[in-house]
């Protein structure tokens, strides 16, 4: 069955100085992504979203982007894909989070997360937290993760000062600056069956990347189909008044010039692969797709996690800059997206 997609392009904004690369400085990155972001609007894209990664030479402290693309952008929503809870004061986040949302007029799609390993050794303790007792680090980043989405929803909870610098409204006092509907705009990052359906019963929506603990031994988008089909049942018995969201993200070529099969023609036939990210837990890493537009419309239309979700994020090569990834995408939304019905 065909079903109409949102589309939005997924970058992990790395730049290093490469004769090669076109975003060889941290500003480069930055001020491309912006550029980039807008030109896809431009183009019918529905979607910018941005990887967090601490200690590496990619996109670590998304709010002034997110922002910054508000401010220049009017349609496309903006997201991250996703913010590592690990790491994060999650009250200075939800000001942040409010701040970002009101100037681009309520289109931050915040996807978050346990997060991966880092560049560092428990990057998180530089930052200044660790576990309660009884906790481990993923324990840890679900707790601030509740309290996070607690304290989106506005409510007063903080006793005012009876003497304050400028006069209070009646109540207790919530954060600001309050953005009405954030809450029901958060999305949690996704890597196995179990944490899919933890998220439904929290009210997030589902982002589910190109990898994911291998469960069942079966072909990935066979894995994550299944376990975005977990996510919605747990959603329905949860009693939620909205419908909820999924995305998963693909890397996608469509070659249609000789610098496409220069770049990526060596990817075409490839397959899944299954390796170990951390503590001895086997990952399956989904196939990148690269080919010809008819072959590649036939190779998605077996994708049976894309048909699952209403939301597909697209993993570009950032590094390659902005004229390079306008075409990438572009070439996607020309000669694919319409023949499978996304569009």
């Amino acid at each position: 069955m065909k079903t109409l997609k949102k589309i939005g392009f997924l970058s992990f904004g790395h730049w290093a100085n490469h004769p090669s690369y076109q975003t060889q400085s941290a500003q480069d990155a930055l001020l491309q992504h912006i550029d980039l972001s807008i030109a896809a609007e431009e183009i019918g894209l529905d979607g910018a979203y941005f990887r967090v990664h601490h200690f590496a030479n990619q996109l670590g402290s998304p709010f002034p982007l997110l922002a910054a693309i508000g401010a220049k952008t009017s349609r496309i929503e903006i997201g991250t894909g996703v913010i590592d809870m690990r790491y994060e004061n999650p009250m200075y986040m939800v000001e942040d989070a409010g701040a970002a949302d009101l100037i681009s007029g309520g289109r931050l799609q915040l996807g978050i997360s346990r997060g991966s390993p880092e560049q560092v050794v428990d990057g998180w303790r530089y930052f200044g937290y660790e576990p309660d007792k009884g906790e481990d680090d993923e324990a840890m980043a679900r707790r601030k993760a509740l309290v996070f989405l607690d304290k989106l929803k506005g409510v007063g909870f903080a006793k005012p000062n009876p003497r304050p610098m400028f006069p209070n409204p009646p109540g207790l006092l919530r954060l600001e600056p309050h953005s009405e509907g954030l809450r029901d705009r958060i999305w949690w990052g996704s890597g196995s069956n179990s944490t899919a359906i933890w998220a439904a019963e929290k009210g997030m929506n589902l982002q589910s990347s190109t990898l994911k603990f291998d469960e069942t031994q079966k072909p990935f988008h066979v894995q994550q189909a299944e376990q975005i089909r977990l996510y919605k049942e747990a959603w329905k018995e949860a009693g939620h008044q909205r419908e909820p969201r999924v995305s998963v993200s693909r890397s996608i070529f469509a070659l249609v010039n000789d610098m496409d099969h220069y770049y990526f023609g060596h990817e075409t036939g490839g397959s899944d692969q299954v390796g170990f990210i951390e503590n001895n837990r086997r990952a399956i890493f989904g196939k990148s797709y690269a080919a010809e537009p008819d072959q590649l419309i036939k190779e998605l239309a077996k994708d049976e996690a894309i048909r699952e979700a209403d939301t597909l994020l697209l993993t570009i090569p950032s590094t390659l800059g902005v004229e390079y990834n306008v075409h990438v995408l572009s070439s996607i939304l020309k000669y694919v997206a319409p023949e499978l019905g996304w569009k």
